[in-house]
């Protein structure tokens, strides 16, 4: 905190001296935490867009220069030359990991992929047709009453453990998912591949025939995940701080956050791009559907084009954009119309006045969605590819929380409209 104070003049003419918040970078912040106790005024400030919920040194983004950092390294360093796996030590550690720590950690991880039998078990309630991210959150939530015996959140290593759980489990829980719904046999994890690998082999393989692992693809997730490992408080990490400062079990806080990324709003995103293509049909049909877009009467909107954070470019779309033309490269083009429309979409985005203007650039969105399509996952698994990059940032705020000794329950004020007190009246008077 700085020395500084923001003067506040209320009713009356009244001031009162608000201390300012100072960070390693980016905007101060305004301490209003005692501003209802000292002048009886709550803020307004509907979706949060000019609040600080907390304090944290995990994430930082600043949408006017395109920046996005995890704990201080810049994601376009770490996306060229880290893994997923040292990323997500790095987010829950707060230091890039050693040789021999990356080591212990990549074991640690390889090792605890095998799910109890009995949460197996559990997929067989649901319906064959059950959307996976409904199965992720309820069987994620499950997990509590599954390792109750390593929960206690003031316990450094039971901290561990379930970072290290969350992050090893939900990949094989995401692929059983998707083994329900396409009939197939779930297929158990290997201890011989990395993350990626292993979880392209129990998306795809099956017990009749040998499965071999494409390396590009793996590639293009791992991309994938770092992009997606954290976010600030987006709405689903708020979502587990939310739930997590009630002190809720670290299982059932993460299996809210997987309800909130479920919105159409947040994690949804990339499933409207395809809906969206699907929609337009034909590259001859792009101008039309451009025109559309621009016409604020027509309620079509061009879905994976901005961003509410970013508002010059999304750092990590830059990123992703190569290994999006690479991935569709190595596709036979006479069965991939979809991939050439979207394609011909971007390269008028990225010249059209108009998109120039209101910068509208294609974001991450655009490009996922493409990728994930082009490695034959379902729409329908798109958002739990997202839940499973995500799930180490959440891991990491949910422990940074924990860990937080000045951390209260959150519990935001509101503007009431409804009616003033009224009384009683006996049914046969109303």
């Amino acid at each position: 905190m700085s020395d500084d104070v923001y003067r506040l003049i209320g009713p009356g003419g009244n001031e009162m001296k608000l201390p300012i918040r100072t960070g390693t970078v980016g905007p101060n912040l305004v301490d209003i935490g005692a501003l209802y106790k000292t002048k009886g005024v709550f803020t307004y400030d509907p979706g949060f867009v000019s609040t600080g919920s907390c304090e944290s040194d995990i994430t930082y983004i600043d949408g006017e220069q395109g920046i996005l950092m995890y704990r201080g390294y810049p994601v376009e360093q770490l996306a060229a030359n880290s893994s997923f796996i040292e990323v997500s030590y790095l987010l829950l550690h707060g230091n890039l990991p050693t040789s021999k720590e990356l080591e212990k950690f990549e074991r640690t991880i390889r090792r605890h992929t095998m799910l109890n039998e009995g949460m197996l078990n559990f997929f067989k309630g649901f319906r064959y047709d059950a959307h996976p991210m409904a199965m992720l959150s309820a069987v994620v939530g499950s997990m509590s009453a599954y390792y109750h015996s390593e929960m206690d959140a003031s316990n450094p290593d039971h901290r561990d453990i379930f970072a290290h759980r969350i992050l090893a489990k939900l990949p094989t829980i995401a692929a059983a998912a998707y083994k329900l719904n396409t009939g197939q046999p779930f297929i158990y994890p290997r201890n011989d591949l990395n993350y990626c690998e292993n979880l392209l082999h129990m998306l795809f393989a099956v017990p009749a025939e040998p499965y071999e692992i494409d390396e590009v693809a793996a590639e293009a997730l791992d991309l994938l995940f770092i992009l997606h490992a954290d976010h600030e408080q987006n709405c689903s990490t708020s979502t587990v701080r939310m739930a997590g400062s009630s002190g809720a079990n670290p299982y059932s806080a993460i299996a809210a956050g997987i309800a909130a990324l479920w919105g159409p709003a947040h994690g949804g995103a990339n499933e409207a791009v395809l809906k969206m293509l699907e929609q337009i049909g034909d590259v001859s049909q792009i101008k039309k559907y451009v025109d559309k877009a621009k016409d604020k009467s027509d309620p079509f909107r061009l879905m994976g084009f901005g961003h509410r954070v970013y508002k010059n470019f999304d750092p990590r779309a830059t990123i992703i954009r190569d290994m999006c033309h690479k991935i569709l490269q190595r596709l036979d083009r006479k069965d991939t119309p979809l991939f050439d429309l979207a394609q011909e979409l971007e390269q008028v985005a990225l010249k059209d006045d108009y998109f120039i203007e209101k910068n509208l650039y294609p974001n991450v969105d655009f490009y996922s969605g493409i990728i994930y399509k082009a490695l034959g996952i379902p729409t329908s698994m798109f958002t739990v590819m997202f839940a499973l990059g995500r799930s180490v940032g959440w891991a990491a705020h949910w422990r940074e929380m924990i860990a937080d000794p000045t951390t209260k329950i959150a519990r935001p004020r509101q503007l009431y409209t409804g009616p003033a007190q009224r009384d009683y009246a006996p049914i046969e008077k109303r």
